[in-house]
């Protein structure tokens, strides 16, 4: 039996009312924004986001779903199909009429996007006043993740500098229709006035933070040394950042990390040794769900 578009990208759609008025809450829509929504699936969530802010622009794959959501004729909604990651963000808004800054990004993201979309969000911070999310449990605990938990990555220190990060609810499997393998979240991302401890190079600090948590079990000094830095000056390096020679990445606090990047990029050439990573995130499941 041949499947279903819908079934084969993976969707799963929440419906349950008490949840979709939870996010809701969480999103606060107003009457003067414009809300740029990540994949409207059927648009159960758009449908009430419509009905208290100026104008929801949906962004949708699913062929079938775009002409399931545009069939409702919800008012002051307008579902375009194509790629949120290919999408010009600024320019729809623009078209719409809404100020940078004072528009709101929200949707169920398919799991398979969830990296690649936060790292647009990092980059187009400036367009919205808050971002709210439901993704995998598991993706959005590592957005909240503090020094010394197994959850600590990458993708914490990056969003924890530019946004406020919440973790507001878990949502159960059983939700969603039908069910997925995982158990999701709400997140929230408010942007902060500016990047704590900014770096001239935030592609090269993306690539450095990804060596430096390379192999959890190794220790930092052992991960960058594998980068080609001599043993000794990484020694010298984590001493002079008071970091103890056997921590590990996990371990390191945000504000030691940069400090640390920032000594080695000066004394050594780590773009030629780690590449920019540019275009990467870190890795996420597969699969997908929608409103």
């Amino acid at each position: 039996m041949k499947r279903s578009r819908t079934h084969a990208l993976g969707q799963h759609f929440l419906t349950h009312p008490g949840l979709l008025d939870k996010i809701i809450r969480v999103i606060d829509p107003r009457p003067d924004e414009v809300i740029l929504e990540v994949g409207p699936g059927r648009g159960s969530l758009t449908s009430l986001l419509a009905a208290k802010c100026r104008g929801v622009i949906g962004v949708e794959k699913d062929e079938r779903m775009v002409l399931t959501v545009r069939g409702r004729n919800i008012p002051r909604t307008t579902i375009i199909q194509g790629d949120i990651l290919q999408a010009d963000w600024a320019g729809l808004l623009g078209e719409a009429g809404a100020e940078p800054g004072k528009s709101k990004l929200a949707g169920n993201i398919p799991y398979a996007i969830s990296s690649p979309l936060l790292a647009k969000t990092l980059e187009a911070r400036a367009l919205f006043s808050r971002s709210v999310f439901l993704i995998q449990k598991e993706f959005a605990e590592r957005t909240t993740a503090a020094p010394g938990s197994k959850k600590y990555a990458p993708l914490s220190i990056l969003l924890q500098r530019a946004f406020a990060v919440k973790r507001h609810f878990s949502v159960s499997r059983q939700a969603f229709v039908p069910p997925p393998r995982v158990e999701s979240a709400v997140i929230s991302l408010t942007p902060r006035e500016s990047i704590q401890f900014p770096v001239d190079d935030e592609a090269l600090l993306t690539a450095f933070l990804r060596a430096a948590f390379g192999q959890r079990r190794k220790t930092l000094a052992n991960n960058l040394e594998r980068l080609g830095l001599p043993s000794q000056d990484v020694a010298r390096v984590l001493e002079e950042c008071r970091l103890k020679p056997k921590v590990r990445a996990e371990e390191v606090p945000l504000e030691s990390f940069i400090a640390l990047f920032a000594r080695l990029n000066a004394a050594f050439p780590l773009g030629s040794m780690i590449g920019d990573g540019r275009g990467r995130g870190p890795d996420d499941p597969s699969g997908a769900h929608k409103c």
